[in-house]
């Protein structure tokens, strides 16, 4: 089984590794904000948001790190290419795996909180809005998408539940705000994640080091989370979205806060960037460099050189004497 199914190729192996880890992380993390709304702050709060998204990415660090080093973000894996960690020519397939992926756990979340059966007179008429812009009636069973919206699906208005899978803005945010807040945000947890990492730094101890990556997710939560949420990662963000599109919430996940979705996607992409050039010029760029070990037939005659000096000093100062 092992021998016919094992994939050895491994470029497939890593889109994968990111496939899977994005998937946890958006499962995890979206599926934290889920049960919060859609349980009215019963069963959840921003702390436990934060834990959700934290814990998230550092179990898609645990699942992924060995095959692809667990980007589950094109923002790191831009980072990694422009520091030459990452072959250029694999960033197509590790930015693709992770759109797909949340993709994937954007549908998985919806389809835990969603329940649509067909049971005649017995079950509660809902209407949803296509991609297309149609109305679509359907007899469905209420569960807590239908409960807590009435079968209508929004991005914005007392029941908005867009917000549970991709990021909108505050009132007081502006376009300049909004890219600033994912170029900072962003530019952090590039840096941050090389320090980890860096073995010529301090680091984390080996097997430790996706715990650490997810306490700079709940730093970045409980400092900078008040403007957009904290997207940091264009496929976190823009996989779900395109996911609400063809769900129910039509093209308004687009055009809301004046074509908002863009920001979260080129903010975090220059941010990257940016993290990786701070650190690299600012740390470890400064690195002491190891000097290449001298062969063991260089060192004996340099040892044999010492001695021929010491002997001959001796002599000088005894003939001096």
């Amino acid at each position: 089984m092992r021998k016919r199914c094992a994939i050895k190729h491994g470029i497939f192996k890593e889109f994968l590794a990111e496939f899977l880890g994005t998937f946890v992380l958006v499962l995890f993390g979206c599926g934290s904000v889920a049960q919060t709304v859609l349980s009215r702050n019963t069963l959840g709060e921003p702390l436990t948001v934060h834990i959700g998204f934290s814990v998230g990415l550092m179990m898609a660090a645990y699942v992924a790190g060995g095959v692809s080093g667990g980007h589950v973000n094109p923002a790191v894996s831009l980072a990694m290419v422009i520091l030459g960690k990452l072959k250029i020519w694999k960033f197509p397939f590790y930015v693709i795996a992770q759109f797909l992926g949340a993709f994937a756990g954007a549908a998985a979340v919806f389809g835990l909180y969603y329940g649509e059966r067909n049971r005649g007179p017995v079950g509660t008429v809902c209407c949803s809005r296509t991609l297309w812009g149609d109305t679509n009636t359907s007899v469905l069973f209420p569960d807590a998408f239908m409960d807590f919206t009435s079968g209508i699906l929004s991005v914005t208005g007392i029941n908005a539940t867009g917000h549970i899978f991709a990021s909108y803005p505050a009132r007081h945010l502006s376009v300049l705000g909004g890219f600033i807040d994912q170029v900072v945000g962003t530019g952090m947890l590039v840096l941050c994640i090389l320090a980890i990492v860096d073995g010529g730094n301090i680091g984390a101890p080996k097997g430790v080091e996706p715990l650490a990556i997810g306490l700079i997710i709940m730093a970045i939560g409980v400092s900078m989370g008040l403007n957009c949420g904290y997207p940091l990662n264009p496929a976190r963000d823009l996989g779900p979205r395109l996911f609400t599109a063809v769900a129910g919430w039509g093209m308004e996940v687009f055009s809301t806060a004046d074509y908002w979705w863009w920001i979260p996607v080129a903010g975090p992409m220059v941010g990257g960037v940016v993290g990786a050039v701070l650190y690299y010029l600012l740390i470890e760029l400064h690195h002491p460099r190891d000097e290449p070990e001298k062969p063991r037939e260089e060192e004996e005659d340099e040892e044999d050189e010492d001695e021929d000096s010491s002997l001959k000093d001796k002599y000088e100062m005894i003939t001096m004497s």
